[in-house]
């Protein structure tokens, strides 16, 4: 489940971290991705997004998450202590590809 506008309940904090995400969003989105935020723990200071799209076949959405999404979140919103991410992996290759430019990389199962 992912968190839209609606859930804020007045929060100033969650409605931050939302914006920010729209801001990111259309970054991944080019790449045939998107973005989801996913829960805000405003006590803990902790986020939870997640990548959707082509971007549960790129092979660099870990980078994506840690190098691009979570130095935004963090460097913008000094509250935030740390930044969880995954990726939806929902997606068979076909579903993946149509979505855009996204790396395909097969998963290997140790």
């Amino acid at each position: 489940m992912t968190i839209d506008q609606s859930t804020f309940q007045d929060n100033d904090r969650t409605r931050d971290v939302f914006e920010l995400i729209e801001m990111i969003r259309p970054a991944v989105q080019a790449d045939g991705g998107d973005l989801a935020l996913v829960s805000v723990d405003v006590e803990a200071g902790v986020v939870e997004v997640q990548l959707q799209g082509s971007c549960s076949s790129c092979a660099i959405s870990s980078v994506t998450l840690q190098a691009g999404i979570e130095r935004i979140i963090k460097g913008r919103l000094d509250w935030v202590t740390e930044v969880r991410g995954g990726v939806d992996e929902s997606l068979d290759f076909e579903s993946s590809y149509s979505l855009g430019r996204g790396g395909y990389v097969p998963r290997a199962d140790y």
